[in-house]
């Protein structure tokens, strides 16, 4: 008996509690553990989310009876076992086992807090007491029990406190309290708690009934203040990186590495008018050396502990994403010795696909092979071979990226469909300093715009009746053009290419621009590059769609994703918990949308978007992609336009019209992303409405609630304390406002993030199709005799040379791969209710009527891809459009919408 509770014990080792980079570090650290102790030791939960709440099924009270009588009551504590012994054995995690005097003490103590005062003092009455000692192993749950004896007056039981006298952390998932009245009581608790020795302060569940804060019981008022002040802190908190809970605001100070190098000292993102950005997450790290401002890196990043990923998130990310990228891209480097090496031939492209790149030897090969690698599809036995599985696109036709038709296609239906805007203005001219950057006018003439498309209309008709569209990079890019080129292995331009939308509604190509500012002595360079049927004009234009689509790359990675994604939610996430009192109807609605946000933020912080990380390495402005991150949230980012619709009205996609579907009408029909995301943004809203309307009848609660008004406050002041002042930022003083800024909140989390996240190896995977840099200047731009002869004898060659190095292409390969999965515990919207929403039958109703629409949308979006006369969204060799589908299964497929920006 004794063996077997030390063996319980050791599963209750916590899992990793902060942000480990398992793909940057040099040497593999993976034992060789077989598959069945993975498969023993993982249990699969996959409603048991992190979250601070407790459940009262079928809306029993916590009531002992009408009478002084006092009523036993039993509780059953189930404490979670975790891979945590099993992942610590892989990166070393320091935290010991429990010794045998623990199996003999008073491992939990529980406290049940009645929600009113005594009426007598009117004071809260004195919770009862009780210790839990563990008693058995269920379903690879610890499971726990004590006794209580219940005054008959004693009231509704609202709360339940409790401390952890083990030596360790212990993952609490729920406490049912047996032997009431009324049926049982089961509190979901999911959450991570710490020893007493280290915090001797109880931690607070709450039932799942909600309360806005002037409804809150008298008895639970205290209680509600005070959860809410441990998760804010003092701003001068030493973080525990192991089991901290606090939330606290930071600028992006943590890029840069000066202590290590001082070529890798990065400006400070945020709390500057040169550098204005969104806060992330105080990590209480201490300021480097050789600089004060910034923060000293380290392979550790705090998260607050229940931001931390589930242990099946973990083993999905650790075993089939991070640790192979981690483990293989050392290999990759050690084999393609020569970061500058690019492809020979199109056909070694292909083969990475096919036969694969040999690679050394990796030191852990049994480990890989047990941890089923999902990257490497084949492993010989004398070499080792890193295989990408083939590309959605790819798979269709593999000469589709050469197609004009696809190119247009990919801004309406691909990975970046945020682009593409209306053009409002003629001539074009840039709105930079001509002193600085030279002649604003572009390069877009009258004339070259007619000739391309004389068979339709005059330019002026064009314009008229709206069929002009540009993607327009060229002001956000031609300020960092100079400092770009000083990089070794890279160039830029500022650009931009302008479309014409065509009666069988398609978009056709219609120009590339690309600008060289004033520099080293020579003027300003542009030039307008069209489709040719004549070999220099069609050479030109391949390369002119290869730099403009690595400036499209860039774009979309930086701000479509990073920015308006991860990094504007993480505020959110932070002044949620920090001001929503778990007990809040608010927070928990939002609460699922906020799911491993800061967790993977930090990931990124860490590997990504870091100095010299692969962001900076692989994508055209180098060591500048933060700055310009920057710039574009200085110049572009909006809250009130990052709603659907009035992100499609400021791009003039669309226009408001109450007789139209959505109450929009779109300038390109067949737009499949506004098309579906439309339905999608009316579905999320119309649950979000009868949501909001079912706790607020009326503008005074909305203005009254204080702490709904505190948090969006905070969000504005300090999430995004840079743009504090914008008079656009939306006021929160009726149900309709609040449910506008929750509906824009949410789409971002789920739609947004979707629709520019996991399509992104289907489409990039095969990089030729979108390059992440370009490497080389365009062949005609002031090119030697030499250069310019190459140019005309293998200029396929030349192009290659132009794509990304072979190291380059492969990181990214492999990173967008890790990005586009989906993880096996994955939550999409409306799949499943939480247990708060079930607490209420008005809620219950409206949650499976948002469900049922989803399931609707599928069919839909089934539909619209088998219509042939909708040409943007599929068609032979074609990828039909499939990303704002609900629902999936896990891995990299293409489609499906979680709740949160989880990868």
């Amino acid at each position: 008996m004794a063996t077997q509770t030390t063996d319980i014990f050791k599963t209750q080792i916590p899992r990793p509690d902060h942000a480990r980079i398992f793909f940057l570090m040099n040497k593999p650290c993976i034992p060789n553990h077989s598959s069945l102790q993975i498969r023993q030791r993982l249990q699969l939960e996959k409603k048991d989310t992190n979250v601070r709440v407790g459940y009262v099924p079928n809306k029993a009270k916590a009531v002992a009876g009408g009478t002084r009588m006092s009523i036993s009551v039993r509780a059953t504590v189930t404490v979670k076992q975790t891979i945590g012994g099993f992942l610590s054995s892989f990166v070393g995690f320091s935290h010991g086992l429990n010794d045998k005097s623990d199996l003999l003490s008073k491992l939990l103590l529980i406290e049940l807090v009645s929600s009113e005062l005594d009426p007598k003092t009117g004071l809260e009455k004195k919770p009862i007491s009780g210790y839990a000692h563990q008693t058995g192993l269920k379903d690879r749950e610890v499971i726990y029990e004590s006794e209580f004896l219940i005054p008959g007056d004693y009231g509704e039981i609202g709360a339940v406190l409790v401390q952890n006298q083990h030596r360790n952390e212990i993952y609490l998932k729920h406490i049912v309290l047996n032997g009431l009245p009324n049926g049982p009581i089961e509190f979901s608790c999911g959450s991570w708690i710490e020893p007493k020795f280290d915090n001797p302060e109880k931690r607070i569940f709450f039932t799942t009934k909600s309360y806005l804060p002037s409804h809150t019981p008298g008895g639970l008022m205290s209680l509600r203040e005070k959860d809410l002040a441990s998760l804010r802190g003092n701003g001068k908190d030493k973080y525990k990186s192991s089991t901290g809970r606090i939330y606290d605001y930071d600028v992006y100070n943590d890029l840069g590495d000066p202590d290590s190098n001082p070529e890798l000292a990065r400006p400070v993102l945020g709390g500057s008018k040169k550098y204005p950005y969104p806060r992330r997450c105080r990590t209480g790290r201490p300021p480097c050396k050789t600089d004060p401002r910034s923060e000293r890196r380290s392979d550790t990043v705090y998260v607050p502990r229940d931001e931390e990923f589930s242990d099946e998130k973990e083993m999905s990310f650790v075993t089939k994403t991070a640790y192979p990228v981690h483990m293989l891209l050392p290999s990759l480097e050690a084999s393609l010795k020569d970061p500058d090496l690019g492809f020979t031939s199109f056909t070694d492209i292909t083969q990475l696909y096919k036969e694969g790149i040999p690679i050394p030897k990796l030191k852990n090969q049994a480990s890989m092979q047990i941890l089923a690698l999902r990257l490497v599809k084949a492993v010989c036995d004398a070499i080792d071979n890193l295989q990408f599985e083939t590309p959605a696109m790819l798979e269709k036709d593999k000469f589709s990226w050469l197609w004009d038709e696809e190119f247009s296609r990919q801004t309406l239906a691909g990975v970046n469909p945020y682009s593409i805007k209306l053009v409002t203005e003629w001539p074009l001219k840039s709105a930079l300093d001509p002193d600085v950057y030279g002649p604003p006018e572009s390069a877009f003439t009258e004339e070259l715009v007619e000739l391309e498309i004389k068979d339709f209309m005059t330019i002026g008709e064009a314009l008229k009746q709206k069929k002009l569209f540009i993607i327009d990079y060229h002001d956000l890019l031609l300020p960092h053009v100079s400092k770009v080129r000083q990089i070794k292995g890279t160039t830029l331009y500022g650009s931009r290419a302008l479309f014409f939308l065509t009666p069988d509604g398609t978009l056709k190509p219609i120009a590339i621009e690309l600008t060289r500012p004033p520099m080293e002595g020579k003027p300003q360079w542009k030039q307008a590059f069209t489709p040719s049927l004549e070999t220099i004009g069609l050479w030109l234009w391949r390369f002119a769609k290869a730099h403009f689509l690595a400036h499209d790359s860039g774009y979309h990675e930086l701000v479509s994703h990073w920015l308006r994604t991860h990094c504007v939610t993480e505020p959110y996430i932070i002044a949620t918990n920090r001001q929503l009192s778990v007990m809040h109807p608010i927070y928990r609605l939002l609460h699922p949308h906020c799911r491993y946000t800061m967790k993977i933020n930090a990931f990124a912080r860490q590997a990504l978007i870091n100095a010299d990380g692969i962001i900076e390495n692989s994508f055209s402005p180098g060591k500048y992609c933060m700055e310009l991150c920057s710039m574009a949230y200085d110049q572009q980012w909006r809250f009130d336009r990052e709603a659907l619709p009035a992100d499609l009205i400021n791009r003039g996609i669309a226009v408001e019209d109450p007789t139209a579907p959505h109450g929009l009408k779109l300038m390109i029909e067949d737009y499949p992303f506004a098309n579906d995301g439309l339905m999608l943004w009316d579905a999320l809203k119309q649950w979000v409405a009868d949501y909001v309307n079912y706790y607020y009848k009326d503008s005074s609660m909305v203005q009254s609630d204080t702490e709904l008004q505190a948090w969006w406050t905070e969000i504005r002041t300090k999430g995004h304390e840079d743009k504090k002042d914008e008079p656009w930022w939306p006021v929160l003083k009726t149900p309709e406002d609040l449910i506008g800024t929750i509906t824009t909140i949410v789409w971002v989390a789920s739609a947004h993030h979707s629709a520019v996240n996991f399509g992104q190896y289907a489409f990039a995977g095969y990089f030729p199709n979108r390059p992440s840099i370009a490497r080389t200047n365009m062949p005609c731009e002031d090119p030697t005799e030499e250069q310019w002869k190459r140019f005309l004898d293998n200029p396929g060659s030349e192009l290659l040379a132009c794509f990304p190095s072979q190291i380059q292409a492969t990181k990214v390969m492999a990173i967008l791969h890790v990005l586009s999965n989906h993880s096996p515990d994955e939550e999409y919207i409306g799949e499943h209710i939480e247990p708060a929403w079930a607490e209420e039958p008005v809620i219950k109703e409206a949650f499976e009527r948002f469900s049922s629409r989803l399931k609707e949308l599928e069919n839909i979006i089934d539909d619209r891809n088998a219509d042939k006369s909708l040409k943007n969204r599929g068609g032979v060799g074609v990828v039909p459009y499939e990303l704002l589908k609900p629902f999936s299964e896990a891995g990299v497929t293409g489609k499906g919408v979680p709740y949160s920006i989880s990868v």
